[in-house]
Protein backbone atom coordinates (compact mmCIF):
# COMPACT_ATOMS: atom_id res chain seq x y z
CA UNK A 1 0.00 0.00 0.00
CA UNK A 2 2.64 2.20 1.17
CA UNK A 3 4.48 1.71 -2.40
CA UNK A 4 1.62 2.32 -4.58
CA UNK A 5 1.27 5.75 -2.54
CA UNK A 6 4.90 6.63 -3.03
CA UNK A 7 4.45 5.45 -6.85
CA UNK A 8 0.99 7.65 -7.44
CA UNK A 9 3.22 11.02 -5.50
CA UNK A 10 6.45 10.40 -7.83
CA UNK A 11 3.68 10.16 -11.07
CA UNK A 12 2.27 12.74 -10.14
CA UNK A 13 5.71 14.80 -8.91
CA UNK A 14 6.64 13.83 -12.81
CA UNK A 15 3.49 15.00 -14.33
CA UNK A 16 4.19 18.93 -12.62
CA UNK A 17 7.29 19.25 -13.72
CA UNK A 18 6.58 17.85 -16.96
CA UNK A 19 3.48 20.29 -16.91
CA UNK A 20 6.11 23.10 -15.93
CA UNK A 21 8.85 21.95 -18.17
CA UNK A 22 5.98 22.24 -21.24
CA UNK A 23 4.88 25.66 -19.90
CA UNK A 24 8.47 27.46 -19.20
CA UNK A 25 9.51 26.26 -23.17
CA UNK A 26 6.06 27.84 -24.49
CA UNK A 27 6.85 31.08 -22.62
CA UNK A 28 10.59 30.81 -23.56
CA UNK A 29 9.59 30.54 -27.81
CA UNK A 30 6.74 32.69 -27.17
CA UNK A 31 10.01 35.26 -26.57
CA UNK A 32 11.67 33.79 -29.13
CA UNK A 33 8.93 34.31 -31.30
CA UNK A 34 9.02 38.00 -30.59
CA UNK A 35 12.69 38.59 -30.79
CA UNK A 36 13.15 36.48 -34.14
CA UNK A 37 9.74 37.16 -35.81
CA UNK A 38 8.47 40.67 -34.90
CA UNK A 39 9.38 43.75 -36.86
CA UNK A 40 11.11 45.87 -34.65
CA UNK A 41 14.55 47.83 -33.82
CA UNK A 42 16.86 44.75 -33.40
CA UNK A 43 19.97 45.30 -31.12
CA UNK A 44 21.92 42.74 -32.45
CA UNK A 45 21.97 43.84 -36.07
CA UNK A 46 24.69 46.18 -36.86
CA UNK A 47 24.14 49.92 -37.39
CA UNK A 48 27.44 50.12 -39.43
CA UNK A 49 26.77 51.90 -43.02
CA UNK A 50 29.64 52.53 -44.89
CA UNK A 51 29.97 56.11 -46.88
CA UNK A 52 29.17 54.15 -50.15
CA UNK A 53 25.90 53.25 -49.03
CA UNK A 54 25.45 57.04 -47.36
CA UNK A 55 26.43 58.20 -50.61
CA UNK A 56 24.18 56.15 -52.22
CA UNK A 57 21.15 56.64 -49.82
CA UNK A 58 21.47 60.69 -50.77
CA UNK A 59 21.48 59.76 -54.53
CA UNK A 60 18.40 57.85 -54.39
CA UNK A 61 16.12 60.65 -52.54
CA UNK A 62 17.53 62.79 -56.22
CA UNK A 63 16.98 60.18 -58.76
CA UNK A 64 13.36 60.19 -60.44
CA UNK A 65 11.29 57.49 -59.35
CA UNK A 66 8.01 56.43 -58.94
CA UNK A 67 6.18 54.21 -55.97
CA UNK A 68 4.21 51.23 -57.22
CA UNK A 69 1.64 49.44 -54.44
CA UNK A 70 0.64 45.72 -54.79
CA UNK A 71 -1.45 43.49 -52.12
CA UNK A 72 0.38 40.95 -50.67
CA UNK A 73 -0.22 37.14 -51.98
CA UNK A 74 -2.84 35.34 -50.29
CA UNK A 75 -3.03 38.30 -47.35
CA UNK A 76 -4.64 41.66 -46.99
CA UNK A 77 -1.25 43.81 -46.79
CA UNK A 78 -0.37 46.66 -48.78
CA UNK A 79 3.09 46.60 -50.03
CA UNK A 80 5.12 49.33 -51.28
CA UNK A 81 8.16 49.51 -53.76
CA UNK A 82 10.24 52.19 -55.63
CA UNK A 83 10.42 51.78 -59.24
CA UNK A 84 13.63 53.45 -60.73
CA UNK A 85 13.53 53.75 -64.57
CA UNK A 86 16.88 53.37 -66.45
CA UNK A 87 18.53 57.07 -68.05
CA UNK A 88 17.91 55.64 -71.25
CA UNK A 89 14.94 53.34 -72.04
CA UNK A 90 15.15 50.13 -71.71
CA UNK A 91 13.54 46.85 -71.35
CA UNK A 92 15.94 45.17 -68.99
CA UNK A 93 15.70 45.40 -65.74
CA UNK A 94 16.48 44.03 -61.72
CA UNK A 95 13.85 43.15 -59.34
CA UNK A 96 16.14 43.79 -55.69
CA UNK A 97 14.84 41.95 -52.35
CA UNK A 98 16.35 43.31 -49.64
CA UNK A 99 17.29 42.11 -46.05
CA UNK A 100 16.42 40.58 -42.15
CA UNK A 101 14.99 44.27 -40.86
CA UNK A 102 15.73 46.20 -43.94
CA UNK A 103 14.35 48.71 -46.67
CA UNK A 104 14.12 49.17 -49.97
CA UNK A 105 16.40 52.16 -49.39
CA UNK A 106 18.87 49.74 -47.76
CA UNK A 107 19.85 48.79 -51.16
CA UNK A 108 20.44 51.96 -51.90
CA UNK A 109 23.86 51.10 -53.27
CA UNK A 110 22.86 48.37 -55.41
CA UNK A 111 19.99 50.12 -56.85
CA UNK A 112 22.74 52.85 -58.22
CA UNK A 113 24.73 49.64 -59.08
CA UNK A 114 21.91 48.60 -61.72
CA UNK A 115 20.67 51.98 -62.62
CA UNK A 116 24.34 53.05 -63.72
CA UNK A 117 24.51 49.45 -65.52
CA UNK A 118 21.71 50.74 -67.68
CA UNK A 119 18.78 48.94 -65.58
CA UNK A 120 15.25 49.84 -64.42
CA UNK A 121 15.35 48.69 -60.83
CA UNK A 122 12.14 47.63 -58.65
CA UNK A 123 12.87 47.60 -55.26
CA UNK A 124 9.84 46.48 -52.77
CA UNK A 125 9.78 46.83 -49.15
CA UNK A 126 8.68 43.23 -47.81
CA UNK A 127 6.02 42.52 -45.57
CA UNK A 128 6.50 44.16 -42.09
CA UNK A 129 9.54 46.36 -43.32
CA UNK A 130 9.78 49.81 -44.54
CA UNK A 131 6.49 51.24 -46.08
CA UNK A 132 4.87 47.80 -46.60
CA UNK A 133 2.07 46.74 -44.02
CA UNK A 134 2.38 43.41 -41.59
CA UNK A 135 3.17 42.15 -38.44
CA UNK A 136 5.60 39.72 -39.13
CA UNK A 137 8.83 39.00 -40.75
CA UNK A 138 8.54 36.45 -43.90
CA UNK A 139 12.25 35.35 -44.01
CA UNK A 140 11.71 35.43 -47.66
CA UNK A 141 8.81 32.49 -47.77
CA UNK A 142 5.45 34.53 -47.96
CA UNK A 143 7.44 36.95 -49.51
CA UNK A 144 8.55 34.90 -52.63
CA UNK A 145 5.29 34.89 -53.59
CA UNK A 146 4.59 38.63 -53.28
CA UNK A 147 7.65 38.91 -55.68
CA UNK A 148 5.92 36.74 -58.11
CA UNK A 149 3.09 39.43 -57.97
CA UNK A 150 5.62 42.30 -58.31
CA UNK A 151 7.06 40.89 -61.65
CA UNK A 152 3.28 40.59 -62.93
CA UNK A 153 2.89 43.88 -62.31
CA UNK A 154 5.73 45.12 -63.77
CA UNK A 155 5.48 43.05 -66.87
CA UNK A 156 1.30 44.50 -66.92
CA UNK A 157 3.28 47.85 -66.58
CA UNK A 158 6.49 47.77 -68.80
CA UNK A 159 5.28 45.43 -71.51
CA UNK A 160 5.53 41.40 -71.85
CA UNK A 161 8.85 41.78 -73.97
CA UNK A 162 10.92 42.48 -70.58
CA UNK A 163 13.82 40.84 -70.09
CA UNK A 164 14.65 40.42 -65.80
CA UNK A 165 17.08 39.32 -63.47
CA UNK A 166 16.47 38.96 -59.43
CA UNK A 167 18.89 40.10 -57.07
CA UNK A 168 19.15 39.92 -52.76
CA UNK A 169 21.13 40.51 -50.11
CA UNK A 170 20.86 38.36 -47.17
CA UNK A 171 17.22 37.45 -46.64
CA UNK A 172 16.73 38.86 -49.75
CA UNK A 173 19.43 36.49 -51.22
CA UNK A 174 16.83 33.20 -49.61
CA UNK A 175 13.85 35.46 -51.06
CA UNK A 176 15.46 34.83 -54.72
CA UNK A 177 16.37 31.15 -54.34
CA UNK A 178 13.03 30.13 -52.66
CA UNK A 179 11.30 32.20 -55.95
CA UNK A 180 13.64 29.84 -58.41
CA UNK A 181 11.73 27.19 -57.56
CA UNK A 182 8.57 28.49 -58.79
CA UNK A 183 6.72 28.77 -61.87
CA UNK A 184 7.95 32.52 -62.75
CA UNK A 185 7.21 34.02 -65.93
CA UNK A 186 9.35 33.56 -69.41
CA UNK A 187 11.00 37.05 -68.98
CA UNK A 188 13.00 35.91 -66.05
CA UNK A 189 16.50 34.98 -66.99
CA UNK A 190 18.81 34.99 -64.08
CA UNK A 191 19.10 35.13 -60.72
CA UNK A 192 22.21 36.43 -58.59
CA UNK A 193 21.98 35.43 -54.72
CA UNK A 194 24.33 37.02 -52.00
CA UNK A 195 25.00 35.59 -48.53
CA UNK A 196 21.55 34.13 -48.56
CA UNK A 197 20.42 30.78 -46.14
CA UNK A 198 19.65 27.99 -46.49
CA UNK A 199 16.33 27.41 -44.73
CA UNK A 200 14.64 29.53 -41.49
CA UNK A 201 15.45 26.86 -38.89
CA UNK A 202 18.87 26.27 -39.21
CA UNK A 203 19.24 30.33 -39.59
CA UNK A 204 17.21 30.31 -36.51
CA UNK A 205 19.50 27.30 -34.91
CA UNK A 206 22.57 29.07 -35.75
CA UNK A 207 21.84 32.28 -34.74
CA UNK A 208 20.50 30.77 -30.82
CA UNK A 209 23.86 28.98 -30.55
CA UNK A 210 26.04 31.96 -31.87
CA UNK A 211 24.22 34.48 -29.85
CA UNK A 212 22.70 32.43 -26.61
CA UNK A 213 24.34 29.42 -26.46
CA UNK A 214 21.39 27.66 -27.44
CA UNK A 215 21.26 24.14 -29.26
CA UNK A 216 18.95 23.67 -32.06
CA UNK A 217 16.54 21.40 -29.49
CA UNK A 218 14.12 21.32 -28.33
CA UNK A 219 13.95 25.42 -28.35
CA UNK A 220 14.19 26.50 -32.12
CA UNK A 221 11.53 23.42 -33.66
CA UNK A 222 9.18 25.02 -31.14
CA UNK A 223 10.10 28.08 -31.74
CA UNK A 224 9.73 27.98 -35.77
CA UNK A 225 6.03 25.58 -34.69
CA UNK A 226 4.70 28.63 -32.46
CA UNK A 227 5.85 31.06 -35.53
CA UNK A 228 4.12 28.60 -38.00
CA UNK A 229 0.79 29.65 -35.93
CA UNK A 230 1.25 33.16 -35.41
CA UNK A 231 1.93 33.89 -38.74
CA UNK A 232 -0.15 31.60 -41.03
CA UNK A 233 3.28 30.39 -42.84
CA UNK A 234 4.20 27.37 -42.78
CA UNK A 235 8.35 27.91 -41.72
CA UNK A 236 9.50 24.05 -42.34
CA UNK A 237 8.69 24.49 -45.48
CA UNK A 238 10.82 27.23 -46.26
CA UNK A 239 14.01 25.61 -47.92
CA UNK A 240 16.92 27.41 -50.39
CA UNK A 241 17.94 23.56 -51.52
CA UNK A 242 14.64 21.89 -51.85
CA UNK A 243 13.77 25.24 -53.95
CA UNK A 244 17.01 25.15 -56.10
CA UNK A 245 16.86 21.45 -57.10
CA UNK A 246 13.62 22.79 -59.30
CA UNK A 247 15.79 26.11 -60.30
CA UNK A 248 16.46 25.95 -64.10
CA UNK A 249 17.61 29.76 -64.23
CA UNK A 250 21.09 30.64 -64.34
CA UNK A 251 22.36 31.65 -60.76
CA UNK A 252 25.23 33.39 -59.27
CA UNK A 253 26.27 33.00 -55.66
CA UNK A 254 28.02 35.43 -53.50
CA UNK A 255 28.81 35.03 -49.97
CA UNK A 256 31.97 37.05 -47.35
CA UNK A 257 34.71 33.87 -46.64
CA UNK A 258 34.26 35.49 -42.99
CA UNK A 259 30.07 35.62 -42.84
CA UNK A 260 29.79 35.07 -39.33
CA UNK A 261 25.63 36.15 -39.04
CA UNK A 262 24.88 33.65 -42.35
CA UNK A 263 27.38 31.14 -42.24
CA UNK A 264 29.76 30.74 -45.43
CA UNK A 265 29.29 26.82 -45.49
CA UNK A 266 25.88 27.52 -46.85
CA UNK A 267 26.51 28.67 -49.52
CA UNK A 268 28.08 25.86 -50.52
CA UNK A 269 24.99 23.50 -49.64
CA UNK A 270 22.92 26.51 -51.95
CA UNK A 271 25.52 25.62 -54.88
CA UNK A 272 25.25 22.04 -54.72
CA UNK A 273 21.48 22.38 -55.06
CA UNK A 274 21.06 23.36 -58.44
CA UNK A 275 21.75 21.61 -61.94
CA UNK A 276 21.29 25.07 -63.45
CA UNK A 277 23.98 27.01 -65.04
CA UNK A 278 25.88 28.37 -61.84
CA UNK A 279 29.18 29.93 -60.80
CA UNK A 280 30.21 30.84 -57.16
CA UNK A 281 32.38 33.78 -55.52
CA UNK A 282 33.31 33.70 -52.14
CA UNK A 283 34.81 36.94 -51.44
CA UNK A 284 38.29 37.17 -48.66
CA UNK A 285 38.18 38.70 -45.52
CA UNK A 286 34.03 39.87 -46.38
CA UNK A 287 31.66 39.27 -43.49
CA UNK A 288 27.82 39.54 -43.97
CA UNK A 289 26.48 40.91 -46.51
CA UNK A 290 29.93 43.19 -46.91
CA UNK A 291 31.04 41.76 -50.39
CA UNK A 292 30.21 44.43 -52.42
CA UNK A 293 31.88 47.28 -49.62
CA UNK A 294 35.15 44.92 -49.82
CA UNK A 295 35.77 44.73 -53.29
CA UNK A 296 33.33 46.97 -55.33
CA UNK A 297 35.60 46.48 -58.30
CA UNK A 298 35.39 42.60 -58.97
CA UNK A 299 31.51 42.98 -57.48
CA UNK A 300 30.41 45.20 -60.00
CA UNK A 301 32.22 43.55 -63.16
CA UNK A 302 31.18 39.99 -62.25
CA UNK A 303 27.53 41.31 -61.77
CA UNK A 304 27.97 43.20 -65.06
CA UNK A 305 28.88 40.58 -66.69
CA UNK A 306 26.34 37.71 -65.49
CA UNK A 307 23.47 39.90 -66.25
CA UNK A 308 24.91 40.63 -70.06
CA UNK A 309 25.46 37.18 -70.54
CA UNK A 310 21.87 36.09 -69.85
CA UNK A 311 19.85 38.98 -70.36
Amino acid sequence: MQKKRSHRRLRRALVIIGGLLIVSLLGISLYFYQYAFVPSKKTFLSSHEPQVQQRARQWLTTVPKETWHETAAGAKLRLVADYVPAAKPTTRTVVIAHGYMNTKESQADKIRLFHQLGYNVLAPDDRGHGQSQGNYIGYGWPDRLDYVKWIKQLLKREGSHQQIALYGVSMGGATVMYMSGERLPKQVRAIIEDCGYTNIVDELAYQAKAQFGIPKYPLVPVVAAVATVRTGYNVFAASAPKQLAKNHLPILFIHGAKDKFVPTKMAYENYRATSAPKKLWIVPNAGHAQSYEKNQGKYTKLVKAWLKRYL
